[in-house]
């Protein structure tokens, strides 16, 4: 038996909604698949909310939901806030710290600018004129499969969604709106490409054929796996040649010009100083004639230009006939040289100022031994070792 709307509305929040073609509405029995529409009454704001749902069971659960997350007061009607408007507040809270990562920091210049500039360019012009609660994930999909067609790369596409991400992970948390559009979706893989990393004796042909001036530089990336932003903030009161330990206090942000926290609390940290670098740095710290002031630096205080350093590494590199390699590639060239070293994974993670050792597995799991070869040796010489009493015995009765 089919209920008028209003009906069921009365009777249990939920009321039908016919297709304009059915026959109910002339008075004859329905002929079509009708549709739901639970709603709620939120006394707070004095407001009805309503959602439609394609069977009855559905709509029934979410109203019982809704109920209960009304009472706990985790659910409240949709606010009339656009998506651009949601975003300019994102970002502005970012930068006064109001806004923080989930593990609490505060978000880094790199990391907003990307935001800023990924809402500008890809998701305002498409979404920015509908309000928080009027978007469904057909739509977030749709943006998706529209970057994808123009040919972006995968991790492109998901650092353009991000901070739609964020955006209705906050709101669902703050009970602006129930559901969350950006949940998911169909997304291209992203397949990491190859990293170079340098062997031990290329990485001491790379040195050899650099300007005096930037060889400290790389080899503090290639021996110590600093990050650039980290190499371009370091000062000598951070260097104990004497202990044989660099520690890693700042980092910098070459765009905005101005030191920053390093990149996670795990940044923060000390890196040993192996000998074939301790060299390298004590001349280097003997040729500055200073004991302050930036290791890697156009002079004291000012940090070196990356755009520079890798101008003159590669125009070297080039008249040498050697590969050239980045900085970033350079601390994948250190965390391979530890792993080769046989260095414990919990040590390399504190090393590399990895948040965590699956981050390091993630990453270099590839380099960690237990390659097939590796793995038959061990498994055919614990097999040889169960064996031998037996064969011993064999013998003896022989």
């Amino acid at each position: 038996r089919w209920y008028s709307r209003g009906a069921m509305a009365q009777l249990s929040g939920i009321g039908v909604r016919h297709r304009t073609t059915c026959a109910s509405h002339s008075g004859g029995k329905c002929n079509c698949k009708p549709a739901y529409q639970a709603s709620v009454w939120s006394a707070r704001e004095q407001k009805r909310l309503r959602k439609t749902f394609s069977t009855l069971a559905a709509a029934r659960a979410w109203r019982a939901e809704a109920q209960t997350a009304i009472r706990r007061g985790t659910m409240r009607a949709p606010v009339a806030v656009s998506i651009r408007q949601a975003g300019e507040e994102l970002v502005e809270g970012m930068r006064s710290g109001r806004v923080r990562t989930r593990s609490g920091d505060r978000y880094k210049p790199s990391a907003i600018r990307g935001y800023e500039a990924a809402l500008r360019d890809r998701i305002v012009p498409v979404l920015g004129g509908k309000r928080l609660g009027d978007v469904q994930r057909r739509d977030v999909q749709r943006l998706a499969d529209d970057l994808l067609a123009e040919g972006r790369d995968p991790s492109t596409i998901r650092n353009a969604l991000m901070p739609l991400r964020v955006v209705y992970r906050r709101a669902v948390e703050d009970g602006d709106v129930s559901v969350n559009p950006c949940t998911h979706l169909r997304l291209p893989a992203v397949r990491g490409r190859r990293e170079r990393i340098a062997a031990p004796e290329e990485a001491q042909r790379l040195l050899a054929a650099l300007p005096e001036r930037d060889r400290a530089l790389w080899a503090t990336a290639l021996y110590a796996g600093l990050r650039r932003g980290e190499l371009m903030a370091l000062r000598w009161d951070d260097v104990d040649l004497a202990a044989g330990v660099i520690r890693v206090e700042r980092s910098y942000d070459d765009k905005g010009r101005v030191e920053i926290e390093p990149k996670s609390r795990a940044g923060r940290r000390a890196v040993p100083i192996v000998g074939t670098l301790r060299d390298i740095l004590i001349d280097r710290k003997a040729g500055q004639h200073g004991d302050a002031g930036l290791v890697f630096g156009t002079n004291a205080e000012t940090p070196f230009q990356p755009s520079n350093v890798w101008r003159r590494a590669r125009t070297a590199w080039k008249r040498a006939e050697l590969e050239p390699i980045g900085l970033h590639e350079a601390r994948h060239t250190f965390a391979s040289v530890l792993i080769a070293a046989g260095v414990n994974a919990k040590a390399i993670t504190t090393y590399m100022g990895h948040a965590s050792i699956q981050t390091t597995y993630d990453l270099y799991g590839k380099l960690m031994p237990g390659s097939e070869s590796e793995a038959a040796a061990l498994v055919d010489a614990y097999l040889a070792r169960v064996d031998t009493p037996a064969r011993l015995r064999q013998i003896e009765s022989g």
